[in-house]
Order: structure tokens, then C-alpha cells, then sequence
């Protein structure tokens, strides 16, 4: 394949960045038709929101009082939990040592409502018993003499000696349709109780807990497969125990599963996963998991099973909640902080305008436009994040695509200035435009790997509107390396071919004369300076001395060959 020529490769950055541009436009455009705009989401110090003030109570605990370990927890908990929703900027701290408030931009939907306030204490026990879901009528229910006595020690957590008298009782006048069944702080996880299903189908005598939800290392959720690899289209929750958890699940199923391999339909075989006093899922154990891996399944819809995911994920809290109050609140810092903030920001952006009109003169606008086309593939990008993940632009965002102009226009500075240290060592300007990229592009790819690595480390270690910067400033980097090679570099190449711009007239800002630019090498040891030229190649000039040699033989008067030879040399 013969290799591309310069202006070949150059047209084809040009028209990769016009596809690029084209593509963008097209989602956001495509994005109008599901709820998107062509406006940036404004977070909650511009545009306001609502707040609400969640009253705790310690689960497991007769207390009224939390402590701040325990408040504090449920704040970094919650605040993970709305990052991972994609609820971008939203404020979550305490208030007077008691409550927690939640602050979100914009409406809160009642996914997010939920998400914030669900406790997600999940829970792993096996069962004892399982019946229908509705209350046994009084004349079929036990007689007195026949019910368990629950008076000897249980072997394990799957011992029918847990059952006793009164929770059997309890068990016969459960009605699920009736969501009768204990919430999460009233179940002593030592001991056995009675539950029911999430869907009110099923109703449960359980043993003690055996493996806790705070053991979880990792959640995440996917459809679910039969047995030959292939996908049911039901969507199941993944789930990763930690090492120590690993094992004790690894002993909890070898024990279920000697039940069902002595009788599939003993409901000893099954173990019931129990999130907030609800029975989620009770699978049978059809084979020893030794891997700590399981996967849970029921009535899962996507959102549902993501949401989840996410709540075991970060773990359970360890206060339960209730809404004190919610409320729609007002910006915190107004529609006059945005109007300086941008005008700050253009202001700044006029005077790289102006430096490089006069440092570079004409190719100052090659800097103008590289400019223009990073700040619309931010835009284009930064709106269509606000569509996908709810992603909003906060004051420090703003901050941080103003810093970002300085660090963009230094790019195109090292690159602009390479280019002109190879026209000061005499070579031509399209030669110093294709020797001066090479140097320089390693430069600008060390400076933005610096520049993306602080904002990555930024936006981990920090939270709050302080990632709003981080994000901002790690997103115009990638733009800026985007736009250097597929638009500054591809245009200031084809510029370089053009007349104007390839003689270095005066006001292009390439001119070898103002530059300082050696004398120009012609060969044979010789030096010619520019103004000593006479505008003729060696093969002219060669030309020109013959024509004059045949006049001169014409006319009688034949010059010396050493004349003509000389002639010719110069």
C-alpha cells in the first residue's frame, strides 16, 4: 500500500473531526426525542432542587438516639448510593448532630426517593417451613397437644427445634396479603421468625441468620441463564461474599443441599435472602457453592435489579429511615454568580484571543478556531451526559472549563513555537510544520497525561461540587488531545501548502525573515542569502549560459569554457 502524502492524511483528521462533530449533534438532536435538551443540567448551587431532612432510628435498637459514627456512616452510604444513581451534585450531610439532609437538583423521582432512603438490610436464613400466604382458619388450625415444643437445643440453623409453640401460632394467623410480617429492626437475627414473600405469595418460618448483608464485597446485576449458558430474558442480582463469608456460605449449602438430595421437595433444602424484613428470593440449593458467587433471582425488572445492586453494593445502613420533610428549594448561589462566572470566562478567553493575534499574527486564528471546536465538543459532551447519566454543570464545573481555555491554548503555544525553531534552522515552513509535529506532539501528550492524571486523582479523593471541577477539567483534556490532532495539526498542515502562508509573508506568522532564519544551503558548499538571489533554479541558469554562449558565437566572440563553466556554477 503506498504510503499517504501529508495533505491526504491532513483532509482525513478534517474529516474526522467534522464526523465526530456530525455524531455528537446527532445524539443530542436524537436526545430530544426521550426528555434531552440542547441545555446543559444545571446542578444545585444554579439551579435549585429539593431537600429532603430523613429522621433516623437505629435498627435493632429500642434507643431513639443515633450517634454520630453511626450518622455519619449513613451519610457516605446515601451519598454513594445518589453518585451511583447518577444523580450528579447532589449535597449530603447532617443537621444538628440528629437528622440527615439530602439535597438533589432539580425533581425527585421516586426511584431516587426510594434509593435514599431504603435501608437495604439484606439477610441470608434457611428455611424451616413454607406455606401458603393467607391466615389457616381456626378449625384447621394445630391442636394445642400437637404443636412443637421447640424445648431442645437446635444442632444448627436449619433445626426444626427453633420452631416453638407461639411461633407456630404466629406463623397459622400470618395473613402476607395483609403485609403482616415483622420490618427489618423488629427481627432478632439470633432467632427464628416468620416472614413472608416480597410478593405476598409465600409465607416462611425461618431459622437464624447465618451469613449477614454487610459480608457482600460486590454487587452487580445481569440477565440470568439456564443451566446451557443461554438467557432466560429475567434479570438476576450478582452477588460476591467476602473471604470469610465465602466459606460459611460454602458450609450453609453443603447443609441444604444433603436436604434436597434427600427430598427435592423438603423446604429445609432452600435458603431464603431477606432484604428489609421481606423474603426476596428462596432458591433450593441444588449444588454446593464454594466460590461465594450467588446469584438472586424473582420478580426483577432492569431498573429494579440495578437498584438493588447498587444498595448492596455500598452497603446497608445502619439507621432506618423516615422522611421528616421534603421541599423544593431555591438556587444557592443564583443566576448572578453564573453571569459572572461566564463573563469571567469569556473575558479570559477574548484576551488568549488578543495574545494570539499578536504573537502569531494570522496564524493566531488557527488557535481562534482550534478554540472554538473544543469548546463545542465539550458543550455537545457535556450535554449529552446530562441526558444519559443526569450529569450537571456547577459553578466549579464552569471554573474548570475556564482554567481548562489556558491549558488548551498552551498546546497549540508549544506546538506554534516548535514549528518556528525549525524555521529558524532554515528549513521550509512545510518541512518545519511536519519535523516541528513530531516533536511537539510528545510534549502536549506528556502535558495532558499530567493534566488527566490530577483530575482522575482529584475527582477519586474528593466529593462534592470539588468533582465538578475535576470532571470538567478531565473532560477539555481529552477534547484538547482530539482537537490538537484532528483539527490544529491537520489545518496548519494544509495552510502550510498554500501560497501565502508556504512563502512566509509577512503577517502569517511563519515569515523566515522576522523569525531570524539562517541563510538558506544551495549546495556545493555555497551560501546564498535570500536577497542575493536572482530567482533562477541551477537548471535556468544553466539554460540562460548556453543561450548566451550561442549569441556570442553568432555575433563572432566565443567565450572560454572555464567562463562558461563558472557561468554555469553559479
Amino acid at each position: 500500500m503506498a504510503k499517504r502524502s501529508p495533505l491526504a492524511k491532513s483532509r482525513a483528521a478534517l474529516v474526522s473531526m467534522a464526523a465526530l462533530i456530525i455524531v455528537l449533534c446527532a445524539g443530542v438532536f436524537g436526545s430530544t426525542f426521550s426528555g434531552g435538551s440542547w441545555g446543559t443540567k444545571l446542578a444545585l448551587d444554579l439551579s435549585g432542587g429539593t431537600q429532603m431532612v430523613l429522621s433516623p432510628q437505629v435498627v435493632g435498637s429500642e434507643s431513639d438516639t443515633v450517634n454520630s459514627d453511626q450518622l455519619n456512616q449513613a451519610v457516605e452510604i446515601i451519598r454513594q448510593r445518589v453518585d451511583g444513581a447518577g444523580v450528579s451534585e447532589a449535597e449530603v450531610s447532617t443537621q444538628s448532630n440528629k437528622n440527615v439532609v439530602v439535597s438533589v437538583p432539580g425533581n425527585l423521582d421516586a426511584k431516587t426517593r426510594e434509593l435514599i432512603q431504603a435501608s437495604a438490610q439484606m439477610d441470608f436464613r434457611p428455611v424451616l417451613v413454607s406455606a401458603a400466604p393467607g391466615k389457616v382458619a381456626d378449625d384447621q388450625k394445630t391442636p394445642e397437644k400437637e404443636l412443637p415444643k421447640g424445648d431442645k437445643k437446635p444442632e444448627n440453623a436449619s433445626d426444626q427445634n427453633w420452631i416453638t409453640a407461639d411461633l407456630w401460632r404466629q406463623f397459622e394467623n400470618t395473613d402476607c396479603a395483609a403485609a403482616s410480617s415483622d420490618k427489618a429492626e423488629n427481627q432478632d437475627p439470633k432467632k427464628a421468625i416468620v416472614a413472608c414473600s416480597e410478593d405476598g405469595s409465600e409465607k416462611f418460618i425461618l431459622g437464624p441468620v447465618e451469613v449477614k448483608g454487610t459480608d457482600i464485597q460486590d454487587a452487580s446485576h445481569s440477565q440470568v441463564s439456564n443451566s446451557s449458558g443461554v438467557s432466560t430474558g429475567q434479570w438476576g442480582v450478582n452477588i460476591q461474599f467476602n473471604e470469610v463469608a465465602k466459606k460459611k456460605f460454602e458450609e450453609v449449602t453443603t447443609r441444604l443441599y444433603s436436604f434436597y438430595g434427600a427430598n427435592q421437595q423438603d423446604a429445609r433444602a432452600r435458603f431464603a435472602i431477606m432484604l428489609d424484613g421481606k423474603v426476596l428470593s428462596s432458591p433450593v440449593a441444588q449444588a454446593v457453592i464454594t466460590d461465594g458467587k450467588p446469584q438472586i433471582t424473582g420478580n426483577f425488572t432492569e431498573e429494579s435489579a440495578s437498584a438493588l445492586a447498587e444498595q448492596l453494593k455500598y452497603g446497608a445502613l445502619p439507621i432506618n429511615f423516615t422522611i421528616q420533610s421534603e421541599q423544593q428549594i431555591s438556587a444557592t448561589l443564583g443566576a448572578d454568580q453564573l453571569k459572572m462566572g461566564l463573563i469571567a470566562g469569556l473575558i479570559g478567553l477574548v484576551l488568549v484571543f488578543i495574545y494570539s493575534l499578536f504573537q502569531y499574527r494570522l496564524l493566531g486564528f488557527v488557535t481562534i478556531a482550534s478554540l472554538v471546536v473544543a469548546g463545542l465538543i465539550s458543550y455537545l459532551a457535556i450535554v449529552l451526559l446530562g441526558w444519559s447519566i443526569n450529569y450537571r454543570l456547577s459553578l466549579a464545573g464552569i471554573a474548570g472549563l475556564i482554567v481548562a481555555v489556558g491549558q488548551t491554548a498552551d498546546s497549540f503555544i508549544v506546538y506554534f513555537e516548535r514549528i518556528r525553531d525549525e524555521i529558524r534552522e532554515g528549513r521550509t515552513i512545510p518541512a518545519a510544520v511536519d519535523h516541528g509535529w513530531v516533536s511537539a506532539r510528545k510534549t502536549i501528550l506528556a502535558s495532558k497525561a499530567v493534566n488527566l492524571l490530577a483530575a482522575v486523582v482529584l475527582y477519586v479523593v474528593s466529593v462534592g461540587s470539588v468533582r465538578g471541577f475535576a470532571f470538567t477539567l478531565g473532560l477539555t483534556a481529552i477534547a484538547d488531545l482530539i482537537v490538537v490532532f484532528l483539527f490544529t495539526h491537520p489545518m496548519l498542515s494544509l495552510l502550510a501548502r498554500t501560497r501565502y502562508f508556504g512563502e512566509g509573508r509577512r503577517h502569517s506568522g511563519l515569515s523566515p525573515e522576522s523569525l531570524g532564519a539562517v541563510p538558506l544551503y544551495r549546495g556545493a558548499g555555497r551560501i546564498r542569502k535570500p536577497e542575493d538571489s536572482d530567482g533562477l533554479t541551477i537548471a535556468e541558469r544553466r539554460r540562460a549560459a548556453r543561450a548566451q554562449t550561442q549569441q556570442a558565437s553568432s555575433a563572432g566572440s566565443v567565450p572560454t569554457e572555464s567562463t562558461g563553466t563558472k557561468e554555469a556554477g553559479e
